[in-house]
């Protein structure tokens, strides 16, 4: 299933038909197409070139850890995420290596080494769905995460599959349509609010 951008202006192409599913196929990942989304993420720039981005990865290749990474899911999340082959938690470091000084960039610099292993993944036709929806002290609990480390999210990663096969209320998603704010709403130049003229339609 495509449900590619309707956008206001020519993006590459991988960016337009990026977009989080839900119905997932069960097909798995090898381990060299996982290990090029994870590549891709490495080279995310970051704040003094910190790198504050881990990842926490669990296949159906090892059930057990496949099914401990899914309890750390809403419920809600739990009934499509569960048919995915490949599930993940980025977590952040929240201090600079360097001096021990909180790193207020670290959500920011994780955010974007997702968003680098997502467009990879749709460029090899896979698709990633990533969540707030997860209890994250039990994250910190079952995995030892250290102080001073956050999770960020819980990311999904698979092929697309059927979305008929989904719930009800869960397919109604899948079939909505992708919405975004118009560029005129949060591009601004002078004052706040005020749409900078670099974008603003004069027609």
């Amino acid at each position: 299933m495509e449900k590619p951008a309707d956008t206001q202006f020519p993006i590459q192409d991988s960016l337009k038909r990026r977009w989080s599913p839900l119905a997932f196929s069960s097909q798995p990942i090898d381990k060299e197409t996982l290990c090029s989304l994870l590549e891709a993420a490495r080279w995310a720039a970051s704040s003094f070139n910190e790198q504050p981005w881990h990842f926490i990865v669990a296949t159906k290749d090892n059930p057990e850890e496949f099914n401990r990474l899914l309890s750390c899911l809403a419920e809600g999340n739990q009934v499509w995420a569960q048919h995915a082959p490949v599930l993940m938690l980025s977590i952040a470091k929240l201090y600079f290596e360097k001096n021990g000084k909180d790193n207020r960039h670290a959500f920011h610099d994780v955010g974007a080494a997702a968003s680098l292993l997502a467009i990879q993944a749709t460029s090899l036709g896979l698709f990633i769905h990533q969540m707030a929806g997860f209890d994250v002290p039990k994250a910190k609990e079952l995995y030892n995460i250290p102080e001073r480390y956050e999770p960020v999210a819980a990311i999904a990663v698979g092929y697309p599959g059927d979305p008929e096969a989904l719930p009800e209320q869960y397919r109604q998603r899948e079939f909505s349509p992708r919405q975004r704010k118009p560029i005129e709403t949060f591009v601004f130049t002078g004052n706040w609010g005020q749409t900078s003229p670099v974008v603003k339609n004069e027609s």
